[in-house]
């Protein structure tokens, strides 16, 4: 089967030529090197088993056992649009811990970086056009049956030196230790690198578990301007309410899949260095421990989180309003085995390396109390978690 990325040019074995697969998480590492399997087939429908992803997963997977492989482990990205191609890897290699590498014993990490100096910025949308993208939503929650729409925009940016990911990752780890951190190579050479906060899925044997966020607000550096900021978000009507569509979508697809589905009422404070955040933990017990992890998280996928609701119309809005391709932002970064186990994250605080261009990328839940000023500071504040991994301050780029 030959497979094509979003300019119609052929994807294989050769093009890809990875340079190592990384993702991390407070419970588990999965380091991968050297390569397998390579997969490309969109996402779509990969909820089911007979889906054609999911076949040429067991398909790889069957091929790895028959070497002598005990457990082969895919790890890799999935697109916001799931129609698009996926950049999934079995790797010839792979090393699991059962936690992260410690950065503790490396006191230098956050110092060594090289100072890099901005060549050239760009910001796709600029500042009125987001805003003005920000107003047509919100028209559109008067006009139409839209509740939420989420809008991006990517900051692209030409440094004077290469990036080493390498030390990119390493700071993130360091300065984001509740982090989901990965670094996934694609096929135009890219790679792409991040800490997200948000968990999708975790499955392990029949147990499942997901941390959403909605609602946030950027940390003060005055502690008692901090507290101050997080209660406001906590007791916020139009926060709570753009959390609470996320949970309930994401509650009505997992029910039909558990035995058992524990929901907490209200969300809780979630903090990150840049920003407070509403989650809510989400844990149930399947009834049929058999279904995968990646099952699951193409069945969530996109929530209402980075997307909006009700799907179909959201989705257009973003279609309409948004005038770039979100690529892998915005999708799912993670990884399974072939007993079902995994983890997959949203793949949010993330950027797209390539030699010494940079591409970051942020965006901000639009609903009807929605203020355009607000939402744009809002992704600025996003931005600063992969600024600060590359020793970049806000009014350098700005």
């Amino acid at each position: 089967m030959q497979h094509f990325n979003a300019e119609g040019e052929k994807l294989s074995l050769k093009s890809v030529q990875p340079r190592g697969f990384y993702f991390s998480s407070q419970e588990r590492t999965i380091i991968g090197n050297g390569l397998r399997h390579f997969i490309s087939i969109p996402a779509q429908g990969g909820e089911e088993l007979h889906s054609e992803l999911q076949k040429e997963i067991s398909r790889c997977f069957k091929k790895e056992i028959e070497r002598g492989v005990d457990n082969p482990i895919l790890i890799g990205c999935i697109p916001f649009d799931v129609s698009a191609p996926s950049c999934l890897y079995v790797p010839e290699n792979v090393t699991s811990y059962s936690n992260r590498p410690d950065l503790n014993n490396e006191p230098n990490v956050l110092g060594s970086i090289n100072d890099f100096g901005v060549v050239s910025k760009r910001s796709k949308p600029n500042e009125s056009s987001f805003k003005e993208a920000v107003d047509k939503a919100v028209g559109k929650f008067k006009s139409t049956e839209l509740e939420k729409a989420v809008l991006s925009r990517v900051l692209e940016i030409e440094l004077n030196s290469d990036v080493d990911v390498e030390q990119i990752l390493t700071r993130l780890i360091k300065q984001n230790p509740k982090g989901f951190h990965f670094s996934i190579p694609q096929p135009d050479r890219s790679v792409l690198v991040g800490a997200s906060p948000e968990l999708l899925i975790r499955k392990e044997g029949g147990s499942i578990y997901s941390n959403p966020l909605a609602g946030s607000a950027k940390r003060q550096s005055n502690k008692q301007q901090d507290k101050i900021t997080s209660e406001k978000l906590q007791g916020s009507v139009k926060d709570n309410y753009e959390h609470r569509l996320v949970i309930d979508q994401i509650a009505t697809q997992l029910s039909p899949y558990c035995q058992t589905l524990h929901v907490p009422q209200q969300p809780s404070l979630f903090d990150t260095p840049t920003m407070w955040h509403l989650a809510t933990s989400i844990e149930g017990e399947l009834k049929d421990a058999q279904t995968n992890a990646l099952q699951l998280a193409c069945l969530l996928h996109p929530t209402p989180a980075v997307c909006g609701y009700p799907f179909n119309l959201s989705h257009d809005a973003i279609k309409e309003l948004e005038p770039h391709d979100r690529g892998m932002f915005t999708g799912m970064v993670g990884w399974c085995d072939a007993q079902g186990n995994g983890e997959w994250a949203v793949t949010i605080r993330c950027g797209k390396v390539r030699d010494n261009s940079v591409r970051l990328f942020a965006g901000a839940g639009i609903v009807d109390a929605s203020c355009p000023n607000a939402e744009w500071a809002e992704t600025e504040a996003k931005l600063g978690t992969m600024l600060d991994a590359f020793g970049l301050k806000e009014q350098e780029v700005a």
